[in-house]
């Protein structure tokens, strides 16, 4: 039988709630525990997919193709486990399967209400993870913060686990801030002890107390959280602000969060091992050199859109031993009024960067930006990775200036181009509905031997994961490589473009498919190793 942890948040959001039972997920793992993490989240869109990035960060996608809350990528990246659909639950695929279920009958003419047939959906979706996976351990993160009216129906599914599971095999843990108070030189409990009050409120007593500060806490503080949140002092776990988040599960080891939980469940497990992961830390830690990438796009307004690429350029730079410096790029900043690029604007952001990396999005925003940036990118020869829309920009870039192809673009962007080099995929034309219906998950792509593709993945054939509508057109596809552009990636199945490479370049790739959503801290993604070798041998003038 399973036992289930759940992560609540307290006071506002940000905290930190996913790095927490991330690496929670990393120490009972560490201990030989079977661990499944899984996100429980009270918006009412049925998945992330048609948000805006601005608003939520970045979409993460599943090799099922599920698209998903970011918290997915930290728990694959910690737990280094692939995840599915089930592990991410919303409040509108809740409410679309009872409201299915009603329309068919199911309930036998009885009134559908929040308790019992809410609640009961969603205690069934952490049920058919605990079973689907066998996991020793399921820890559930409750999206939101306590007091948010959206988030109800899962504080109350979660109450009722532990009346219908028992203490034994249910653990409450709840994330909250501790701030510091600069004018007053003190750090103040009265938000976390409010908090704690509102969940009781609700049928909640939490077990651990995980307090976000900006530095360690006093005894005195611990004393006063334990004195009023009832929890033992043992229970008050110090998260405070550290170099970075691969850090947090060695600083909760510190503290026994992972022998609390044994302890709580009486299970049985062997010493954990984090000889690994502190190898990870260290190299971050004791970096030898560093380098300079560029990461151009139209969210750079917030970081959280593009995570999981800064995630693997930072596994990557711990493989190499080099600190990565991210220069974030506007691709918006480099376009003039007049709807053409400001070449100096270019070369200015890219004067000291030593690669560049487009990563992928959707509209024409900032798109004359980023054309313009690939240009200057290929001409100089900065090493250059290309991700779904940066590849589709490559390809506009390419074909515009070397083929002299004038007017050549996507579809996507313009409906009459005289040139579309990118274009719908056949599948996508008449789709009306927007959400869940890209090609989304992972596909196989046979690679050319002799690809600078290949040499990264050591292997011939590989299996990524996908978000797009647009494909490379392959009626152009004989021109591009005329001219050095070369198609060394092919999903056979449907002859569909995978990967390109430019010949004459130190390193140029683009793919089709989102490879930094596989990336892991002690196992990087080839492509971002591979970029930042080109990156190294670039800054060294070798």
């Amino acid at each position: 039988m399973a036992k289930f942890i759940f992560v609540t948040g307290g006071v506002v959001s940000g905290l930190g709630k996913g790095i927490t039972a991330a690496s929670l997920g990393r120490l009972l793992k560490s201990r030989g525990l079977k661990v499944a993490i899984m996100k429980l989240d009270p918006y009412i869109n049925v998945d992330p997919g048609t948000m805006s990035p601005l608003q939520h960060g970045e979409v993460f996608v599943t090799d099922d193709g599920a698209e998903t809350d970011m918290d997915l990528g930290h728990y694959e990246r910690f737990v280094n486990d692939d995840l599915s659909q089930d592990n991410n639950v919303t409040t509108g695929s809740i409410y679309s399967s009872v409201i299915e279920r009603e329309r068919r009958g199911e309930y036998l003419g009885g009134t559908v209400q929040v308790i019992p047939h809410i609640t009961n959906e969603i205690k069934g979706r952490v049920e058919r993870v605990a079973h689907s996976t066998g996991a020793d351990v399921v820890i559930g993160e409750i999206g939101g913060t306590i007091g948010d009216i959206e988030s109800l129906p899962f504080l109350e599914a979660i109450r009722q686990m532990k009346a219908d599971r028992g203490r034994s095999d249910v653990m409450y843990i709840h994330v909250t801030l501790v701030p510091y108070i600069e004018a007053a030189g003190e750090q103040k409990t009265k938000p976390t002890q409010h908090s704690v009050a509102s969940l009781r409120g609700i049928g909640i007593t939490p077990d651990v107390i995980v307090c976000r500060c900006n530095k360690p806490l006093t005894s005195e503080v611990v004393e006063k959280l334990a004195l009023f949140c009832d929890v033992p002092r043992e229970a008050v776990i110090q998260n405070h602000d550290l170099d970075t988040i691969y850090e947090v599960p060695l600083l909760l080891e510190d503290q026994n969060l992972d022998q609390l939980v044994i302890d709580h469940f009486g299970l049985q497990t062997r010493e954990r091992d984090l000889q690994e992961w502190r190898e990870v830390v260290r190299r971050f830690k004791e970096p030898e050199g560093e380098v300079t990438v560029g990461i151009i796009g139209k969210y750079v307004d917030l970081h959280d859109a593009y995570t999981s690429v800064v995630e693997a350029l930072v596994h990557a730079g711990i493989q190499h031993w080099v600190r990565v410096n991210i220069k974030w790029v506007s691709s918006e900043e480099l376009e003039t009024d007049e709807g053409g690029v400001d070449s100096c604007a270019v070369s200015e952001a890219l004067a000291n960067v030593d690669a560049v990396i487009i990563p992928g999005g959707f509209g024409d925003r900032g798109i004359r930006g980023m054309i313009g940036a690939v240009s200057h990118i290929r001409e100089t020869h900065i090493p250059f990775l290309g991700i779904c829309l940066g590849l589709h920009c490559a390809v506009i870039e390419f074909a515009d200036n070397v083929l002299g192809l004038k007017g050549a673009h996507s579809t996507e962007f313009f409906r009459d181009t005289p040139h579309p080099v990118i274009d719908w995929m056949p599948d996508q034309k008449n789709i009306e509905r927007m959400g869940g219906t890209m090609r989304l998950g992972s596909y196989p792509c046979k690679l050319r031997r002799d690809s600078r593709a290949a040499l990264a993945y050591g292997r011939t054939s590989i299996c990524e994961r996908h978000r797009h509508r647009f494909e490379i057109n392959n009626e152009y596809r004989e021109d591009l490589e005329s001219e050095g552009f070369m198609s060394v990636g092919i999903w056979q199945d449907a002859d569909v473009v995978e990967v390109m490479e430019l010949d004459d370049h130190p390193w140029f790739i683009g793919v089709q498919f989102h490879p930094e959503f596989k990336s892991r801290p002690d196992c990087p993604h080839p492509l971002f190793l591979h970029l930042l070798a080109a990156a190294l041998r670039r800054r060294s003038g070798s």
